[in-house]
């Protein structure tokens, strides 16, 4: 059994999945976990097809150095954004994945929503590229290990009014009695 980053308050009402070693930059793939963390998981499917799609996009707040701007990124208060589909495409396999194994465990699909997803990086994978006058450069790539936590909501039980007591002093007492 492996170890997830992060463990659900209640085991029993969540599903998890988790890709290792994937070939995905770690940078793009940050930025879609942090897009859709705690969505509900309908919601997130319809944000990742429409990032496919090229309808949203995804907004670019922490790896930002060199991100064009677009006005897709307004509706979330920012002005960098991409599209980065491959991203999408690794983390909708995994909300797939984790929806399945909720299904296995008896859970509503319709009332999971993501309530934790972690991105970090993999080992880089070395390979090479040829410069001029015969040097030659580092050709480095940037895989990913990303975790996803899907939980049940909870039902909200509404609390119960409580009759306070007001407790007085003798003075207090003496006052009211007064008037």
């Amino acid at each position: 059994m492996v170890r997830y980053a992060a463990t659900p308050a209640n085991a029993s009402k969540a599903a998890k999945s988790r890709g290792s070693y994937l070939r995905v930059h770690f940078k793009n793939t940050h930025e879609v976990a942090a897009a859709i963390k705690g969505l509900k998981l309908s919601k997130a499917y319809s944000y990742l097809q429409n990032v496919t799609e090229h309808k949203q996009c995804i907004p670019f707040r922490h790896f930002n150095g060199g991100v064009g701007r677009t006005a897709q990124a307004k509706e979330f208060k920012a002005t960098q954004g991409r599209w980065p589909v491959k991203s999408v495409k690794f983390i909708t396999d995994l909300l797939k994945n984790a929806e399945s194994n909720a299904e296995a465990k008896g859970l509503n699909v319709e009332e999971l929503y993501i309530s934790s997803i972690i991105v970090n990086q993999a080992p880089k994978h070395r390979r090479r590229t040829y410069r001029a006058h015969g040097r030659i450069n580092p050709y480095m790539t940037s895989p990913s290990h990303i975790e996803v936590i899907l939980t049940e909501k909870e039902e909200t039980v509404a609390k119960a009014a409580e009759n306070k007591v007001a407790r007085l002093n003798k003075r207090q007492l003496a006052r009211n009695a007064r008037l």
